[in-house]
């Protein structure tokens, strides 16, 4: 299937909202699940839009900025792994592998950005010095309109002038290098969960990770979302049961004051 023009100059303005979130991490409407579901409502195919946000948005799962480094970029992961699903007919896994280029072109730009951005920091430096708030201000502006813009232009570049040749060469591909895409896009989401678990995974949630694997592999469920209420009262239960030891510290320092005694109470 092909994108219209019109379907090109919309996934651009959406690349600009979403680029300009990501500039921000105001909304996190940048994650790849949230992009590939715009994307596919913008194509008209919000089912596949899911599918293929779904599985990036696993594989992207443990990849967050640090310091002045840069993953590679979930805009247009996202963005170009439902187009390539879209335009080319491939599977999401396919489709998951294929998207990975572009996404490590997004990320040079921005490192490339951030890099040039340093120009203007004598003029901020220079406006500090002078309490010019609105010179501040229209740095901050100008640098986000840049990179707001750039994201609309590589969207639109990508998905609608590149749509062509990109299908050309996704159908040129052989069996053998398909199916090993599919494969590599199959294995991606875990690759992404094992990088989260090494940050997250402590001593006391083993015990919810246990749970959550049982749930997922060895209950028959249509769907996750029973994994997903389990979590939540699991949340539910850890918050609540905070909340209680707090009020319970509170209410034995406030009895120690009273009795004239210690207020350590064991802390």
């Amino acid at each position: 299937m092909e994108i219209t023009f019109i379907q090109g100059i919309l996934l651009a303005i959406m690349c600009i909202i979403v680029g300009l979130d990501f500039f921000l991490e105001a909304f996190f409407l940048f994650r790849p699940l949230m992009v590939s579901t715009f994307t596919g409502i913008i194509l008209g195919d919000v089912v596949l839009g899911l599918k293929v946000g779904a599985l990036i948005e696993l594989a992207f799962a443990g990849l967050t900025p640090a310091g002045g480094t840069q993953p590679p970029n979930p805009v247009m992961a996202g963005l170009m792994g439902t187009v390539l699903a879209y335009t080319t007919g491939c599977e999401p896994e396919q489709a998951l592998a294929l998207c990975l280029p572009f996404s490590f072109l997004g990320q040079y730009i921005i490192l490339f950005y951030y890099s040039a951005f340093s120009f203007f920091m004598g003029k901020a430096d220079d406006c500090a010095a002078n309490a010019d708030i609105k010179g501040i201000a229209h740095i901050n502006y100008l640098t986000m309109g840049i990179v707001s813009i750039t994201y609309g232009v590589l969207a639109f570049l990508c998905a609608y002038v590149a749509q062509a040749p990109m299908q050309a060469f996704v159908e040129w591909l052989p069996e053998i290098v398909t199916h090993g895409l599919e494969i590599a896009g199959g294995i991606l989401p875990a690759v992404g969960f094992g990088m989260l678990l090494r940050v997250m995974m402590k001593v006391k949630y083993i015990p919810y990770f246990i749970a959550g694997f049982l749930m997922a592999c060895f209950i028959d469920m249509p769907n996750l979302l029973p994994v997903a209420l389990l979590g939540l009262i699991f949340a539910l239960m850890d918050f609540f049961g905070a909340k209680q030891r707090k009020a319970e510290v509170e209410a034995a320092i406030e009895e120690a004051v009273l009795n004239g005694g210690d207020t350590n109470v064991g802390i």
